[in-house]
């Protein structure tokens, strides 16, 4: 019982907090159905790329529930040889499952690179910025959440129209992650 008080502080401070980023201008977004898969692909890497300067860690798996397609099969061998670099390094696990959160590092542009290849059709990839998430993609390009400020919006948007794909693809996210 002597938890609860705690707790409901904790809750306060999160619903303050998410106001606060609302009043902010920053929102949560997912993807809508009935985008064509081209069109998903498309949307994950322009949401990435309006979010990169704002990135400060990335986590990908090298694991899709469909056969990578075989232009990103390079980024698939590169992801796994970043694994590989961490284990020799020792900043990763040596039991760790190779192809399961691999860290990239947005700011190397081959990196970068990885993560927009492989996020459109990954079992799970996820982008941190400021201790918090900015970017979920999971269930092979099935799902995707961001978070953007209005800027990132606007931009995201422009790109997406230069593309031919409308704002509706994305829809706010009533609650954060």
């Amino acid at each position: 019982m002597a938890d609860i008080p705690m707790r409901m502080s904790s809750v306060r401070e999160n619903v303050s907090r998410m106001n606060g980023q609302e009043e902010a201008g920053v929102r949560a977004y997912v993807l809508t159905d009935g985008a064509s898969p081209a069109d998903v692909v498309r949307v994950h890497r322009e949401a990435l790329r309006v979010l990169r300067p704002g990135i400060d860690v990335a986590h990908i798996d090298v694991y899709s529930d469909a056969p990578w397609p075989p232009e990103v099969l390079p980024s698939c061998e590169r992801a796994l040889s970043l694994a590989r670099e961490g284990v020799a390094r020792g900043s990763r696990s040596r039991r760790a499952d190779p192809g399961m959160g691999i860290d990239l590092d947005p700011r190397d542009d081959g990196q970068f690179a990885v993560l927009t290849d492989l996020a459109p059709y990954t079992i799970h990839a996820e982008a941190w910025g400021g201790g918090r998430p900015v970017f979920s993609a999971d269930d092979s390009g099935t799902a995707l959440w961001i978070e953007a400020t209005r800027e990132q919006e606007a931009a995201l948007e422009a790109r997406l129209s230069l593309l031919g794909i409308g704002w509706d693809v994305l829809a706010v996210h009533a609650s954060r992650r």
